[in-house]
This record gives C-alpha cells, sequence and structure tokens, in this order.
C-alpha cells in the first residue's frame, strides 16, 4: 500500500488487526462483498455492507441481442469484456463463442469470472488491470479485425478510442445500464458522526454516488480506492484519497486500508 501523496510503506505484523473498531462501508453486495466484509473482520473492523450501484437492463436490448447474435456467427475476431457483470450479461444471453474469436478481458478479476462462466481468455493486461492498460500491452501481432466491446452504459470511451487508434474496427454496445442505489438513512447517518470510520471506493460510479449521498464526508473519514484509476475518479467527484490499493483487487484494497489504519497508529505512539 501507498498512502495517497506519499511514497511510504508500511508492513503488518502476522496475527496484527490494525482495523479493531473501525467501521468500514462497504459499498458493493453479493459475494463480493460478503468476500470483502470476510476480509475486513479479519484485521478487526466491522464491515458495513451498503450497495451503492446496481446493474439494470440496457435500455436497447434488440441492438444488444443483434451484436450478440452477429458475435456467435463469427462476425469478430475479438470479444473484449471490462466487467464480471457483462460476463453475467453473456450467461443470460447464453451466449456460446465461436471458435474463431478471441477473448480478451480487463484484469484478473474479470478473467476469473469469464473462465468460471466456461468461456477460454486468451489475453489479459499483466501490468495494469485498467482499460488502458488493455490498450497498452495489446498483442503487436493483432492491431486488425473486428472488436466487439459490451459495456456498461456510463463506460468511458478510453477503450474503444484506444484500440482504434491501433488499427482495430472497434464496435461499442450498452451491455447493461449502472444505476445508483440510495442508501439507508442510518448508515448515511453514521457517516455523516463519523461513527463509520472508512468508506472503500471501488468504481467511478460508486465515488459520484458517495458524493451525492454522503458529502461532504467528515475530515476524519478515511477514502481508499481500488487503484490509480478509480482514485483519479473519486477525486473528480470531490473526494479526498487517503489510500490506494496498489493493484485492482479487493485483497489489496483491504490491504491497503489495514496498512493505512497501522501507519496512522504508529503516528500517533510517538
Amino acid at each position: 500500500m501507498r498512502a495517497a501523496g506519499t511514497g511510504d510503506l508500511v508492513t503488518i505484523l502476522p496475527g496484527a488487526k490494525p482495523l479493531a473498531g473501525w467501521r468500514v462501508l462497504v459499498p458493493r453486495g453479493g459475494g463480493w462483498g460478503d468476500n470483502v466484509a470476510a476480509s475486513l473482520r479479519s484485521y478487526g473492523a466491522i464491515p458495513v455492507i451498503a450497495p451503492m450501484i446496481n446493474f439494470a437492463s440496457a435500455e436497447n436490448a434488440v441492438e444488444l441481442s443483434s451484436a450478440l447474435k452477429r458475435l456467435e456467427r463469427g462476425a469478430f475476431d475479438w470479444l473484449v469484456i471490462t466487467s464480471a457483470t457483462t460476463v453475467d450479461v453473456l450467461m443470460s444471453q447464453q451466449v456460446v463463442m465461436p471458435a474463431t474469436t478471441r477473448i480478451a478481458a480487463v484484469g484478473e478479476t474479470t478473467g476469473a469470472a469469464l473462465t468460471l462462466a466456461g468461456y477460454s481468455v486468451d489475453f489479459v493486461p499483466e501490468s495494469d488491470n485498467s482499460a488502458r492498460g488493455l490498450v497498452k500491452e495489446w498483442p503487436a501481432s493483432d492491431i486488425t479485425g473486428r472488436v466487439l466491446i459490451p459495456q456498461s452504459d456510463i463506460a468511458e470511451p478510453t477503450l474503444v478510442a484506444g484500440l482504434e487508434t491501433l488499427g482495430l474496427d472497434v464496435e461499442y454496445v450498452t451491455a447493461y445500464r449502472t444505476v445508483g442505489v440510495p442508501v439507508a438513512e442510518h448508515i448515511a447517518a453514521d457517516v455523516t458522526s463519523g461513527r463509520i470510520r472508512a468508506v472503500l471506493v471501488t468504481s467511478g460510479s460508486v465515488a459520484r454516488q458517495m458524493q451525492a449521498q454522503l458529502a461532504p464526508l467528515p475530515d476524519d473519514t478515511v477514502v481508499a480506492a481500488i487503484g490509480p484509476r478509480t482514485a483519479f475518479d473519486a477525486r473528480a467527484a470531490g473526494l479526498t484519497v487517503h489510500v490506494i490499493a496498489e493493484s485492482r483487487s479487493a485483497i489489496s484494497l483491504v490491504e491497503g486500508l489495514a496498512e493505512y489504519a497501522q501507519s496512522l497508529a504508529e503516528e500517533e505512539s510517538i
């Protein structure tokens, strides 16, 4: 972990509970939220699961269905998947991949979701689990051909523009919509009062919901972002970021928060 704006590194000793007594807001539910909650508890924290975004069907279902049917007929050389939610869409549509189409995944988590769903993943960027990382590491031998990118309705054009710059023929289609979910009044009150010591920011859409629903956060509330891109989006939304996970993973996010808490405790003891 690196605290935002510093290069200091902190190591946690085995068995340490640096988050003891910390109430931490987890803005996603489901299996991801449960796993993060368990990890937080292992460091002594009290997780508060409060999903702030959800996903709904694409408004233009006909356009999505048409693109996926052409995909199954072999119209695309590559399918690029940016999130596990898109994998859920493929499964719900019972998409059968043709042998001639390869799959690229943005990040190990998305790649794992594809594999679990029975799809073979041909390319995952190694050093940067982001749209920029995928473009930067795109195989130099594959800069021609047609690419289908099903994404959220609020996805930034980074990926599409980047692959087009490389020379690929890219088609984007909305796979799902991202919608805000109001947090319970008592949770919002706990954030306002400072009873919730830290919040996890897992995406730009979560950051925007936090700003809309919970801002201004108390000065002592620690904001932990899951990677540099999310930290950038959080700052753009008006949040002050204290912790940036070194990799875009739940484990790195929780470890980063725990290390930050330990660094605070060490500073207070001096």
